[in-house]
């Protein structure tokens, strides 16, 4: 078949091998409309598949006698277990950062991964709050998490936020994760259009087949918490690899006595729950910036000093929601460009004066990157209210107008904060 051949480099691989069939070459017939697979197909076969292997099995399984008129599904099958996944102590919440003109700047993103590699995280999520996948386009999306593993799925776990509040959008991204290579996927329960606790289970099932999940619970974001109930109940799929825990160290413990792993979601109460309450680790956005104490905190044992000196960037961090302090830091370190996607705009300059003095306390040396920490103006910071390749809204168009750029005035108490704005 055509699309067999397609993926021959692919199946030569794998240790799985496709039966022939005499009838196979019958595809060839004029006579005969070719109808599309049903799942996912990946066409660009210079994606990474070192995860993975094709299993195409006939919706019409006649003895592996394969007809013309079959239709194929090409379903992903994970060699990580979800054993491995479970297994992680530091998982960095990986930041995404960008060009002057909004798209992803790889460069950076690839220092960043580095540098997080280089210092003991086992795990990235991509695409996650912290990377901003709410702000990208599924195809800008999976193009990440692709670009992750093939550069770096042989060094470090990369878990793709593939989540949607959508049944339909979650199957459809976490069948292209995989495809692509992800290691495990971390999805979220349905937001804003909150559904019952009959439909998380079945929300849940709908993606845990395709391969090692983790479940994220943070009621703060989405407005429904997953009760310990439906946990239990979407458990029994062996792919479920854990949690990832937003509501407290007292839930923490109720899933864990249950013997279910759980990774804390709280920077300023995982030293806690991995040492006092039985959790296995921290998706941490912390890590981004001092990757290496982070290690220290999850993997050297109950360390209260250090666990103290760091809980003041991890208030400072989270003061504005999440990653609006991420990214002015990163950009303060000289890690990445100061550019932000709308609607996150940077923190006002008293809080870039603290975060230069929590610099200091704990320790350049402790944090990412080796340029010296800097306060930035206001001016420095570019926002991007639309990124190359779409569109913007007609009227726009209609009306003759070309904007370039902008300038985007904040009133801030007694000052002004300028900060340019770029529609590219």
């Amino acid at each position: 078949m055509a699309i067999l051949k397609s993926y021959g480099a692919c199946l030569r691989e794998s240790s799985f091998q496709f039966p022939r069939s005499h009838r196979i070459d019958n595809y060839k017939r004029r006579n005969v409309k070719w109808r599309s697979p049903q799942a996912a197909i990946i066409p660009d076969f210079h994606l990474p598949m070192r995860s993975f292997e094709f299993l195409c099995i006939s919706t019409y399984v006649r003895s592996w006698n394969v007809s013309a008129g079959d239709d194929f599904a090409c379903l992903m099958l994970s060699r990580t277990s979800s054993e491995d996944i479970k297994a992680l102590r530091l998982i960095t919440a990986i930041k995404t950062p960008y060009l002057p003109d909004g798209r992803f700047d790889l460069e950076a993103y690839d220092g960043l991964v580095n540098m997080q590699i280089e210092n003991g995280a086992e795990g990235v999520i991509v695409g996650g709050t912290t990377g901003e996948g709410q702000l990208m386009s599924w195809d800008e999306h999976i193009m990440l998490i692709g670009h992750t593993v093939n550069c770096f799925g042989g060094s470090v776990k990369v878990i793709g936020n593939t989540g949607s509040n959508s049944t339909r959008e979650a199957i459809h991204a976490t069948e292209q994760g995989f495809a692509v290579g992800m290691h495990a996927a971390l999805h979220i329960n349905p937001y804003y259009g909150k559904t019952s606790l009959e439909g998380l289970v079945s929300h849940f099932n709908s993606v845990l087949p395709m391969g090692p999940t983790i479940i994220y619970n943070v009621p703060s974001r989405t407005g429904q918490d997953i009760p310990l109930r439906v946990v239990n109940t979407v458990a029994q799929s062996p792919n479920l690899a854990g949690i990832k825990e937003c509501v407290g160290n007292d839930r923490i413990e109720q899933y864990t006595g249950n013997g279910i792993v759980v990774w804390s979601g709280n920077d300023d109460q995982c030293h806690d729950a991995r040492w006092s309450h039985g959790a296995t680790g921290v998706i941490s956005v912390t890590s981004n910036l001092v990757p290496g104490l982070m290690h220290e905190l999850m993997f050297n044992g109950k360390n209260a000093s250090l666990n103290a000196k760091l809980l003041p960037l991890i208030q400072w961090l989270f003061k504005e929601p999440n990653p609006i302090g991420l990214n002015t830091a990163l950009a303060q370190l000289g890690i990445v460009r100061p550019v932000f996607r709308l609607p996150y705009v940077p923190l006002p300059l008293e809080k870039r004066v603290k975060f230069v003095e929590l610099v200091n306390e704990i320790g350049r040396e402790n944090f990412v990157g080796e340029k010296d920490v800097q306060v930035l103006d206001d001016d420095d910071f570019i926002l991007v209210g639309l990124v190359p390749g779409v569109s913007i809204f007609d009227s726009v168009s209609f009306i003759g107008l070309q904007i370039k750029s902008t300038r985007l005035f904040i009133r801030k108490k007694k000052h002004m904060v300028k900060i340019k704005v770029c529609f590219c």
